[in-house]
């Protein structure tokens, strides 16, 4: 079965993965603005990205280069174990 979706927006995975890489944004203590800079997007976007309630994702190629920046793993983005409705 599918993962559920907020009202507008994301996944409970996909804000699985959000958290994460907010998490370890902040432990990089990078801003959204670092970020956007790093993925040639606005800060504005990383903030649609982190919003609850809009659709906005990083896309593959975005965490690789994330985790480049980071210098971590892709996986350290994705959860360890799958993420079931809420």
């Amino acid at each position: 079965m599918a993962n559920s979706t907020t009202k507008k927006g994301k996944s409970s995975f996909e804000l699985a993965i959000v958290d994460l890489v907010r998490q370890k944004r902040r432990d990089n203590k990078l801003t959204q603005e670092n970020i956007a800079t790093c993925l040639n997007v606005t800060p504005g976007y990383i903030g649609q990205i982190e919003s609850l309630t809009e659709p906005s994702m990083y896309t593959h190629d975005q965490l690789n280069i994330l985790a480049i920046e980071m210098d971590c793993s892709p996986k350290d983005f994705y959860p360890e174990e799958p993420v079931k409705k809420k």
